[in-house]
């Protein structure tokens, strides 16, 4: 098997059929998720060699190294001419999985979006916290991304930005992007927030809000001057506040 080939003619079929994810998983056919449903798209099943091989194909040798020592990854990847994709590594009854997810490698305009005007002026504001609330798959980060583009596109900043992994990749408009991936570009998350305030930064984006650190560097960013935005998986407002009370 040629695994790298395998793999990029699984998301290109991906793409094709306009899925949302891909699953690789041992016991069973590579399959997609094209409207919620999931569908074999091979009639063979894969073997647990196949989805290491598989797994090991995508991954450089650091993020190999630290999947082996953690049994979990994280990370995106874009293929050249393919697309941008996020993708999970896991372990499950000591086989390897993979669910990759893919990226709109556009950055999306607020009004496609729909969300509300007053997001433009939120998002030129000098200082502040903004959290996106909701569960997997709500369009959080999403709507973050419209957001750093639409500053990007009207204020001369620098916006930057702590993920695990980027999702989108912003260009320089009007304001110098710099964007960092825990695991790849910093070894993690405490050590690329203590270091981002030395960075001159406008605008901070974090990808998550994790835990009491995160959180309390997201507070103290926006009390010192700083736009800080950020997502929180929670249902609603008033789980968000409870979380953020009991981290």
């Amino acid at each position: 098997m040629n695994a790298e080939k395998t793999i990029h003619d699984l998301l290109r079929l991906m793409l094709a059929k306009n899925a949302s994810d891909l699953f690789i998983t041992a016991g069973f056919p590579p399959a997609i998720k094209v409207d919620g449903k999931i569908t074999p798209v091979s009639n063979q099943s894969l073997t647990p060699a196949h989805t290491s091989e598989l797994a090991h194909s995508i991954m450089n040798e650091r993020q190999w190294k630290d999947f082996e020592a953690t049994n979990e990854s994280n990370f995106a990847i874009s293929p050249p001419t393919i697309g941008r994709f996020r993708v999970n590594v896991f372990v499950q009854q000591g086989r390897v999985g993979v669910v990759m997810r893919t990226i709109n490698t556009k950055i999306p305009k607020m009004e496609d979006l729909n969300l509300p005007p007053i997001l433009r002026d939120v998002a030129m504001i000098k200082r502040g916290l903004v959290i996106f609330v909701g569960g997997t798959g709500t369009g959080k980060s999403t709507s973050l991304a419209s957001m750093v583009g639409y500053r990007n596109e009207n204020a001369a900043d620098h916006i930057i930005t702590v993920e695990d992994p980027i999702e989108y990749v912003h260009e320089h408009r009007k304001s110098i992007i710099t964007q960092r991936e825990v695991g790849i570009d910093t070894d993690n998350w405490f050590s690329a927030l203590k270091n981002t305030l030395r960075q001159a930064p406008d605008v901070i984006l974090i990808g998550e809000i994790r835990d009491r650190d995160t959180m309390e560097y997201a507070i103290a960013f926006a009390e010192t001057g700083h736009l800080c935005l950020s997502t929180l998986h929670a249902n609603s407002a008033n789980q968000a506040l409870d979380r953020i009370i009991n981290f």
